[in-house]
């Protein structure tokens, strides 16, 4: 009894010390929304200019593109009625090649070796959790609630779609990443092609059986064979790998390569301005390309309960993963809040959503990441190029999701070793997908072949893909993202020490102007004849 009254006033105060607190945090912040004057607003609002206008804009584009969809436009009409956000895609598609290049150079030039094989390492790592951990969810949420529950009969006629060897398709990655010509690599990607033969091929037959005398026949036979061959596109995998290489090259030839550094420095900076430009038409595109886009599409009331029940599922997996598992990921690492972080990448999540190309997206990413988040440049000129081109979590957990629910579909139990067969695969192959629009449905014929269910049940998920493709890349945006700050807290010690060395992109303590350039920080401590040694 007496040690439960001396309970009692430890918790009484306990509960008042508690009160007190709310109580004063309540005050402070009734104090500073009084405090608050037409000024901060204005400031606020000067701030989130670019974040108002592009949510506006998804708004205005969803509203418009509904009330639209009543007149029945002709495609015609549609392509029209979308041209300002065909517009904005090109003008960041042009951009991206660039940009890709100049900010993988300067990022590999301004480390040692030491310094960027650990921040390599470190990326890699992230890179093939979080993937895996991408398709790890699809898997569960495909098992647990089942979506291809019933018959095929409530889809549509399917289409045919054409076949790919899972073996070829990895060694085109292969290829890929080591072009014979880098001027090609900017426009072109190498791509197995088939092609009949026709094989003559020679046989011995018996005549009869009492005859001992055998004759020979020939027989004309058909083949596929592979033929090299190429397709329309960015092989960034290619670029990727040779800027990695020309950086660092360039990073350990100090002073003979600091010409070259300077000029990929000086291009990135003329980029990001371009970005800081294009920023301003983004909301309109955007509006555009959703309202095209919902005027496009089929009628929703004809999507079957199977197909409803899918798009749910592929909705939940990958909320699961970019609402929860990647924000603690970043909290158990960084131990910051991750929404303040995601905060300041809202509009390149909403450009995300809006072009549904993570590559498209890469410039908006570098503005957001650098100027919002404060993410260091020499992070982000490694991480994002290389992100946007292999980490894609989205289409990893959309590959594995969508495998299953096709042999669910054609009522197939999948065992163990092909659900594992399915995972590899699928993570294997969303490092393959280009980051444009749809590439997801390509590699989705290797996913299927590894494990013998038809090629030609791709066509069933065709109905809501160009939806669904938009939620993946935002995630896929947002797993390079938080990659990056992970990186870049993970890499302090290095980056630190680098800046000491002077081998920094960019001075830490001069961060009032965006880009600054080597050539521009450096200017009074370079001697006069800097330009006759050159």
């Amino acid at each position: 009894m007496t040690q439960s009254n001396g309970d009692n006033p430890r918790s009484q105060s306990r509960m008042e010390q508690l009160q007190e607190r709310i109580r004063k945090r309540s005050l402070r912040a009734k104090k500073k929304v009084e405090n608050i004057t037409k000024d901060d607003v204005k400031g606020f609002l000067r701030r989130n200019a670019f974040v108002l206008f592009t949510i506006t804009a998804v708004i205005i584009g969803i509203l418009l593109g509904f009330s639209l969809r009543s007149y029945k436009m002709s495609y015609r009409e549609v392509k029209y009625f979308s041209f300002p956000g065909e517009l904005l895609m090109r003008m960041l598609q042009m951009l991206v090649l660039p940009l890709l290049v100049s900010s993988l150079v300067t990022g590999m030039a301004a480390l040692d070796s030491k310094a960027s094989g650990k921040m390599g390492l470190r990326a890699v790592v992230y890179y093939t959790s979080t993937t895996v951990i991408a398709v790890f969810i699809g898997i569960i949420m495909v098992l647990i609630i089942h979506p291809g529950k019933g018959s095929k009969d409530e889809f549509k006629k399917q289409q045919k779609i054409q076949q790919v060897s899972p073996a070829d398709a990895f060694l085109d990655l292969i290829r890929n990443m080591f072009p014979p010509n880098i001027v090609q690599a900017c426009t072109q990607q190498f791509k197995t092609q088939y092609a009949k033969r026709v094989v003559h091929v020679t046989m011995t037959v018996n005549e009869s059986i009492f005859n001992l005398t055998n004759s020979t026949q020939e027989i004309l036979k058909e083949e596929m064979i592979p033929i090299p061959g190429t397709v329309n596109g960015v092989n960034a995998l290619g670029l990727v790998v040779f800027s990695m290489c020309f950086g660092l090259i360039i990073g350990s030839m100090k002073e003979k390569g600091q010409a070259l550094k300077d000029f990929f420095d000086c291009l990135n900076e003329a980029i990001m301005r371009l970005v800081a430009i294009i920023m301003w038409y983004a909301p309109i595109g955007i509006l555009f390309l959703i309202a095209g886009k919902i005027v496009e599409m089929d009628d929703i009331s004809t999507v079957g309960g199977q197909l409803g029940m899918y798009t749910v599922t592929v909705i939940i997996g990958l909320m699961i993963h970019g609402m929860f598992v990647l924000p603690t990921l970043y909290f158990v690492v960084t131990r910051k809040n991750p929404f303040v972080f995601i905060g300041g990448l809202l509009q390149a999540l909403i450009t995300a959503l809006g072009t549904s190309s993570s590559s498209a997206t890469l410039p908006i990413t570098f503005k957001c990441l650098e100027e919002n988040n404060k993410v260091d440049k020499r992070v982000t000129r490694f991480v994002l190029p290389v992100g946007a081109t292999i980490n894609m979590d989205g289409t990893a957990l959309y590959e594995a999701l969508a495998a299953i629910f096709i042999a669910q579909v054609n009522g197939l139990d999948m065992s163990f070793g092909q659900i594992l067969t399915i995972s590899i695969t699928a993570t294997a192959a969303s490092i393959g997908a280009a980051g444009i629009p749809q590439a997801g449905l390509v590699t989705m014929v290797i996913v299927l072949t590894s494990v013998g269910l038809p090629t030609d049940d791709i066509s069933l998920i065709i109905a809501v893909d160009w939806f669904l493709d938009r939620l993946r890349t935002t995630t896929n945006v947002l797993g390079d993202s938080i990659g990056a700050g992970i990186v870049e807290h993970l890499s302090r010690h290095e980056l630190h020490k680098d800046a000491e060395m002077g081998n920094s992109v960019v001075e830490e303590k001069e961060m009032k102007k965006p880009y600054q350039l080597i050539s521009q920080e450096n200017e009074n401590e370079k001697p006069l004849d800097s330009e006759t040694k050159m």
